[in-house]
């Protein structure tokens, strides 16, 4: 199963001019991201990536997301587009792929990802697992 680095490609710094020439800052860290996460696919780790046009994490810029399938997924922001902040994005998303439930230790946490968190979710439940908040069975649809 594959962990998924999806990254915000629209996303802009905090203080960076609208109206600025060249990509965005969160266009320039996907070409790093995705660079570092070729790099681990090559030694074996699964990861992929994607880019879209907005994680809504406007004062957090730049935003990236950890997901995989059946596991706890996290919002982390504040890179810059920098090699070190893609190499830490890809090696806790490495970390998070290993993982059974992608709760990774703090203690083995990339020094680059520490203070980049910015939301948590749980895995979604799986078809006929728990109820809605009113007691009725869940549903799909």
């Amino acid at each position: 199963m594959s962990t998924w680095i999806t990254i915000c490609d629209t996303c802009r710094r905090e203080g960076r001019p609208e109206d600025e020439a060249g990509p965005r800052d969160g266009a320039r860290l996907a070409e790093l991201v995705e660079a570092a996460a070729g790099a681990s696919r090559m030694q074996g780790e699964d990861l992929r990536t994607r880019r879209v046009s907005c994680l809504m994490g406007c004062t957090h810029g730049c935003n990236v997301a950890v997901q995989a399938d059946g596991k706890l997924s996290y919002t982390l922001g504040r890179f810059e587009a920098r090699t070190q902040d893609a190499e830490a994005i890809v090696a806790y998303a490495a970390l998070h792929a290993r993982s059974d439930a992608g709760q990774v230790p703090y203690r083995t946490w990339p020094q680059g990802v520490k203070g980049h968190f910015i939301t948590r979710h749980p895995p979604l439940p799986r078809e006929g697992e728990g109820t809605d908040q009113d007691g009725t069975e869940g549903a799909a649809g």
